[in-house]
């Protein structure tokens, strides 16, 4: 019998690691300078955490049965996690709270093929308790921050409004407006022109899907569908979140390259977990003519008040970054680590009773305050097999110990 692992999952070699490591070291130390403090929640939750009032399906959690009979499940996401953490169990705190995450989710997808992953890693960040433009713009420019320190280049940002997609698409027929929305995310004319809609509805739908674009112009064209103050007002602070982005990124060019970030106006976008009410935004990339997302996010004003022990609302904003994705681009690019880190030493006792100077001349090199790689070799090799080894290990030097503590430094040109 050959064991392979489960059906969905996947084993991490060192070099996937180093290269996942790579990746996740340069996002937290943008995460550090932004104040965002690291946060760790259980894998595992309630199932009426997990499906956040309804928001997530049940189809798309893994779940689980324990001894007591509880509903649960694998965390397909880290937002409903996080929410019901920060108001049951970090009561009294100041906000703004700024937290950041890296841990692995688990989705369950609709054809249990080999190849089909199911666990996957994100890096993430969540802003609780500030609503409005400045907490969006901080968002949105923290990503883009981000993707600037792990050196991707072509890339760009889909940026649509949850509320007013929502209310664009109230005056189709209840049994109808998910056909619509559909069609209209996949850019379906032909769809459009053959639902059963009177002649007004299925030309506000032809205008719906013309609603992609650059900002200015979409703008403008959906204030021409006779929207009302309410919705005009988010419209308007849509707006001034695009001017705020353009001037914040003009400003700071040195921490864009000169870039700046390419905005994609798309009103027909939502996104598969259903608890955003605010912009909700997806970061594209496209490289050896391939189109990636790399990560999503949005805004959820209400979805804290479904885990608040006193139902009070707390804003919510944040996004998630899909490692998989960000390593295959990087990977391809040249830019993440070709092999696993090498070794520094090789410590080799030459006799049986000189392992007790080898172990201690090893903590020696450890403790120095920089990272060391030593290894000791365990016997059972001979002189020839033992340099053989280290050059294929890549290590540079092999201590040679005697008993009395001497020892003989040898370098190896690999």
């Amino acid at each position: 019998m050959v064991y392979q692992s489960p059906v969905g999952a996947r084993d991490l070699l060192p070099l996937d690691v180093a290269q996942k490591r790579w990746i996740e070291d340069r996002l937290q130390q943008v995460f550090h300078r932004w104040g965002y403090h690291r946060i760790i929640t259980s894998t595992l939750e309630r199932m009426d955490t997990l499906m956040a009032g309804g928001a997530i399906d049940r189809s798309a959690v893994i779940q689980l049965q324990n001894g007591n009979d509880e509903d649960l499940g694998l965390r397909p996401e880290l937002t409903a996690s996080i929410a019901r953490t920060a108001v049951t169990r970090m009561a009294g705190v100041n906000y703004p709270q700024r937290l950041y995450y890296n841990a692995n989710v688990f989705q369950r997808t609709g054809e249990l093929k080999h190849n089909r992953q199911q666990e996957f890693y994100q890096a993430g960040v969540e802003l609780l308790g500030s609503g409005g433009g400045l907490a969006d713009a901080e968002i949105l420019l923290l990503m883009a921050d981000s993707l600037q320190a792990v050196g991707l280049n072509n890339w760009y940002l889909i940026l649509g409004e949850a509320e007013i997609t929502r209310s664009l698409l109230k005056p189709f027929p209840p049994h109808l407006q998910e056909k619509v929305r559909s069609a209209i995310a996949h850019l379906d004319r032909i769809t459009i022109d053959t639902l059963p809609l009177s002649d007004e509805l299925r030309e506000r739908a032809r205008i719906m899907l013309d609603l992609r674009g650059k900002p200015a112009d979409v703008l403008q064209k959906v204030s021409s569908l006779g929207l009302d103050e309410s919705l005009q007002a988010v419209v308007d602070n849509l707006k001034n979140l695009v001017k705020l982005l353009d001037s914040s990124v003009k400003s700071n060019t040195n921490s864009f390259s000169g870039k700046g970030i390419e905005i994609i106006l798309d009103l027909s976008l939502l996104q598969t977990f259903d608890y955003y009410t605010g912009i909700v935004f997806e970061v594209i990339s496209q490289t050896d003519g391939q189109t990636r997302v790399l990560g999503r996010g949005g805004r959820y004003d209400q979805l804290l008040k479904l885990y608040h022990p006193k139902g009070e609302s707390v804003p919510g904003i944040g996004f998630a970054l899909f490692l998989e994705g960000l390593q295959q681009i990087l990977l391809s690019c040249g830019r993440l680590p070709q092999t696993t880190p090498g070794t520094n030493w090789l410590i080799v006792p030459e006799t049986p009773d000189a392992y007790t100077a080898a172990f201690a001349y090893a903590t020696k090199l450890r403790d120095s305050t920089h990272l060391v790689r030593v290894e000791m070799d365990l016997g059972g090799r001979d002189v020839d097999e033992i340099r053989q080894y280290a050059r294929d290990r890549t290590i540079n030097q092999i201590a040679w110990i005697k008993a009395d503590g001497s020892r003989m430094i040898e370098s190896l040109v690999n």
